[in-house]
């Protein structure tokens, strides 16, 4: 008798435990079909805003999305939240299109001539396929990438100066930082 209930005990235990189980994995279910439809609507075009504790696969579906669309002051954070999460794919996937966004906006200022605004968003670039390569050594789109912007603007020492005035000679010696744009190979 005393081990029949005690039986009885261990299966109705296995059977709230089944079923917390299952209701966990059916929440997690419902969660994924939720952030996949968000994730679909942000790749088809359309504005749907993000959770700061969103799953990193979503974060970057609307990085992807605002960073498109040179909205790089509101991609940033994302980017920041993402490396948060430690998630280090998804982090370096992040960091490689920001900086391809960047690069894009680059390239479209440099078609119009437009050199100053195009500087920075390649040194922005340049810095976010390095890091990028830094988590994910073998990233090749990322390592082509940076040569082509390191070709754009190139990392040249600079000359220290104590607030003088240089002298002419030195002055000539100054390389721009922007040589160009490359037109085939080196």
């Amino acid at each position: 008798m005393r081990t029949e209930r005690l039986l009885l005990l261990a299966l109705l235990l296995l059977l709230v435990a089944s079923l917390g189980a299952a209701g966990w994995f059916g929440l997690r279910l419902v969660q994924d079909r939720l952030a996949n439809a968000d994730i679909a609507a942000l790749a088809s075009g359309r504005d749907i805003p993000v959770d700061a504790d969103a799953r990193p696969a979503l974060l970057l579906a609307r990085l992807s999305f605002l960073a498109t669309r040179d909205r790089f002051e509101e991609a940033q954070p994302l980017v920041n939240r993402i490396m948060a999460t430690g998630d280090t794919p998804i982090v370096a996937t992040a960091l490689y299109d920001l900086a391809n966004a960047r690069l894009r906006a680059a390239l479209s200022h440099l078609e119009i001539n437009e050199i100053d605004p195009a500087v920075p968003l390649v040194r922005l670039a340049k810095e976010g396929y390095r890091r990028a390569l830094g988590l994910d050594p073998g990233l090749w789109d990322a390592k082509y990438n940076l040569d082509i912007a390191m070709r754009l603007v190139r990392d040249f020492p600079q000359i220290e100066t104590s607030g003088e005035d240089l002298p002419p000679e030195a002055a000539k010696r100054l390389w721009t930082d922007l040589p160009g744009v490359p037109q085939g190979l080196p």
